[in-house]
């Protein structure tokens, strides 16, 4: 599952968090609206692939799960870190929320995905808890490393398989398919981490955006992005749709854009555009004919 985006950086951020209850710093540490966007990503997806009601709504709970305990395990895992950078947008690091209950939540939400994952059947269910074992690798160790890149790879990948594997006779998805949600979800790494390299830095977070800098990062994930809807649009067998050809002309200057500046929110805006813009022509390439 895309579980990683659950971090998210200044890009959509607000520059304080609002005085607020132990209720609501949880539900802010869960990172809410990745999850949520990911998670209806997840339930238009089993709904286009023909998963049905029962099948669909458990597939989008074990994905719901998934982020959640995704969502809570970053923030805790980002505490130290986030107390140095003085990130007084993040629950915890305001003391809005206590660290023990972060982690109870994480873990809970964890306990629930189990189960969720695998009443889609047995490789169903290894395939997600692989992408939900991915993004807490992430958080807990390779947030840090050149290859903080592959988390977001595995997980967005296999939530197409995750979603077909449940389906009678348990298909996996085409390649074209798998390898546009992978690009994406690299893309996507690169873009959200770009806001906040100055003080990953100054933290000794140190994964491959930090080490090419914002410039090439920036460019690298207009061109992950571009190829992710190349694949989209040329992948699949038949004659290339209006839609298609226009997602690519949109698409194009998006490598240029997010290296001409790489600080701002226009990098994550133009991937995240980009990224909804692959969602539709995905949902259009999975409609039952």
């Amino acid at each position: 599952m895309p579980a990683p985006l659950a971090e998210t950086g200044p890009a959509s951020r607000p520059a304080t968090l609002r005085r607020s209850g132990p209720a609501a710093g949880l539900l802010a540490a869960c990172h809410p609206l990745p999850a949520a966007a990911v998670t209806l990503f997840a339930a238009a997806l089993a709904a286009a692939a023909g998963r049905g009601p029962v099948g669909g709504a458990v597939a989008v709970g074990a994905v719901a799960a998934g982020q959640l305990s995704v969502g809570w395990c970053n923030d805790r895992a980002d505490l130290r870190r986030d107390r140095a950078a003085g990130r007084r947008d993040k629950p915890l690091a305001a003391g809005t929320v206590r660290p023990a209950a972060v982690t109870w939540a994480a873990v809970m939400a964890l306990l629930v995905c189990v189960p969720l994952s695998l009443a889609g059947g047995p490789l169903a269910g290894a395939v997600h808890l692989t992408g939900v074992a991915a993004a807490w690798a992430y958080n807990l160790r390779l947030k840090g490393t050149a290859v903080s890149w592959l988390p977001y790879a595995l997980a967005f990948g296999l939530l197409p398989a995750f979603v077909t594997l449940g389906l009678p006779g348990a298909p996996w998805p085409p390649p074209w398919l798998t390898a546009a949600a992978a690009l994406l979800g690299v893309g996507a790494h690169f873009a959200n981490v770009l806001p906040d390299i100055a003080d990953d830095l100054a933290t000794g977070v140190v994964g491959l955006p930090q080490r090419l800098g914002a410039r090439w990062s920036g460019a690298l994930a207009g061109l992950l992005v571009l190829g992710s809807a190349a694949v989209l649009v040329l992948g699949p067998p038949g004659r290339v749709t209006p839609y298609g050809w226009g997602l690519l002309a949109v698409t194009a200057p998006a490598p240029a854009l997010a290296a001409g500046r790489p600080a701002g929110r226009l990098p994550f805006l133009a991937v995240m555009a980009v990224a909804g813009a692959d969602v539709l022509l995905l949902l259009l390439q999975l409609r039952p004919a």
